[in-house]
């Protein structure tokens, strides 16, 4: 089957095939796309909740010894970070579907994403001196 070679500067084919709605509107794919940013915010959260459980419970439990307290203090810290990220990413998602029904773009709250990104840091900086420390 020979292929055949078009100018550089020619537009590109048109797809063959339906088009995504009647309208060619792209918007049932942009609500699946917020319903997958909706689902990755709960699985982070949820990821939060589950090194919380790691941290303040199974880890102090294995261990032979010493002080639990900061193990204790860091699960709840990564606990307290899962339920902050999972409500941030449940009123986001209701936030983009409400801007999408209105045809409108809703940018990133740069301030919520500097709080949760802080808040992350400063676990792990905190989850790294419990470890030396324990050490």
């Amino acid at each position: 089957m020979p292929t055949e070679r078009r100018r550089i500067d020619e537009p590109p084919p048109e797809p063959r095939g339906r088009r995504f709605d009647a309208d060619g509107d792209a918007s049932r794919r942009t609500w699946l796309a917020s319903e997958r940013t909706v689902l990755a915010w709960l699985r982070t959260g949820l990821t939060a909740t589950a090194v919380a459980l790691a941290v303040g419970k199974v880890v102090p439990d294995l261990r032979a010894g010493g002080t639990e307290w900061p193990f204790v203090v860091l699960g709840a810290g990564y606990g307290l970070l899962g339920v902050l990220i999972v409500a941030y990413g449940l009123w986001r998602g209701r936030e983009v579907d409400r801007a999408i029904r209105e045809g409108r773009y809703l940018p990133m709250d740069s301030r919520a994403m500097w709080l949760i990104g802080a808040l992350t840091i400063g676990m792990g900086l905190l989850a790294a001196v419990v470890i030396v420390a324990d050490a």
